[in-house]
C-alpha cells in the first residue's frame, strides 16, 4: 500500500511512439503532448485512445498531422484544454473544429511567453523549434499555423521537462540551460524531417539535462536515426546525460531514478 502511494506521487512518462507523449502529475493530472496515439509504432494505439477518458491539457508543438494526431477527438470527449501558440490554436479550432471554449486565452501563448495553469501546479514556456507548421483538412489546402515551437514544462513538486518538438539543431538551444535545469528532455533523433542523432547530441550537449530520451525516430522507414547511434554520437562528445530508451507504450518515472513499468496493453 504505501509502495503503491509513493509511486502516485511521483510523475510518469508514457510515450506512445513518434513525438507523443503522457505526462501524469505527482497530482494526478493528465498532460498530453502532441497526441498521434494511433500512430504505427503503438500497437495497441486503438486501445489506448479509447481508454483516455480523463484528459486534463493537451499540449501541440505544432501543427503537422502526425503531432496533432488525435487531439480533437480527444479534445471533445476530455473536455481537454488546448495549450499551443496563438496561431496553431486558431487553425485547429477554425479547420478542425477543436471545441473553442477549450482553447481560450488562458492557455494560448507563444514563443518567449509563459503560461501558468491548473492553479499553477504546470507552467509552459514556449521556446523556439526550426521546422514547419500547418494544418491540413481532408480534400482542401494546407492552413499556416504559425511558427512551431518546443515546449518547456515545469511541473510544481516534479520535474522540468523539454520538449524539442520537430526542430533542427540551432545555436540559442544554449539558452534553454542557461534560463532552466531541465531535468527530462525529449529530443527528436529520426532524420530526414529532422535532426539526425550527431545534431541530436549536439543539442542534448547544448542543453545539459539530467535524463535524455530520444524520440520521433523509427515510425516510418525514413526516419533513420536510431538510439543506438545517438547512445555513440553522445558518447563521442562525452555527454554525461543519462539516456533513458523507451518504447511505444513503456512508462516511466521521473523523479532522478528513473525506472521503466510494464506498459499497459
Amino acid at each position: 500500500m504505501l509502495f503503491d502511494f509513493l509511486i502516485s506521487m511521483e510523475t510518469q512518462l508514457t510515450w506512445y511512439g513518434h513525438a507523443a507523449f503522457k505526462i501524469k502529475t505527482p497530482t494526478g493530472k493528465i498532460l498530453l503532448i502532441d497526441p498521434w496515439i494511433t500512430n504505427p509504432a503503438f500497437t495497441s494505439g486503438k486501445d489506448e485512445l479509447a481508454s483516455l477518458d480523463h484528459v486534463d491539457l493537451i499540449f501541440l508543438t505544432h501543427g503537422h498531422g502526425d503531432h496533432v494526431g488525435n487531439t480533437v477527438e480527444i479534445g471533445k470527449r476530455t473536455g481537454a484544454s488546448l495549450v499551443s501558440n496563438f496561431d496553431l490554436n486558431a487553425a485547429i479550432v477554425s479547420v478542425l473544429g477543436y471545441p473553442e471554449a477549450q482553447a481560450g486565452n488562458e492557455t494560448t501563448g507563444h514563443l518567449g511567453g509563459q503560461l501558468s495553469l491548473l492553479d499553477g501546479e504546470v507552467k509552459v514556456q514556449f521556446v523556439p523549434a526550426w521546422h514547419g507548421s500547418s494544418i491540413e483538412k481532408e480534400n482542401a489546402p494546407p492552413v499556416y499555423a504559425g511558427n512551431p515551437t518546443g515546449l518547456i514544462i515545469s511541473l510544481g513538486n516534479g520535474p522540468r521537462i523539454y520538449h524539442t518538438g520537430d526542430t533542427d539543431l540551432f545555436s540559442d538551444m544554449a539558452l534553454v540551460k542557461r534560463l532552466h535545469k531541465i531535468d527530462a528532455m525529449l529530443v527528436c533523433i529520426g532524420d530526414h524531417f529532422t535532426m539526425g542523432p550527431p545534431r541530436a547530441a549536439e543539442a542534448v550537449k547544448l542543453v545539459a539535462p539530467r535524463t535524455v530520451i530520444p524520440m520521433h525516430y523509427g515510425t516510418f522507414p525514413l526516419l533513420t536515426g536510431t538510439p543506438e547511434v545517438f547512445e555513440r554520437e553522445l558518447k563521442k562528445r562525452k555527454v554525461k546525460t543519462r539516456l533513458r530508451v523507451m518504447h511505444p507504450g513503456d512508462t516511466i518515472t521521473l523523479d532522478g531514478k528513473a525506472k521503466v513499468e510494464k506498459p499497459k496493453r
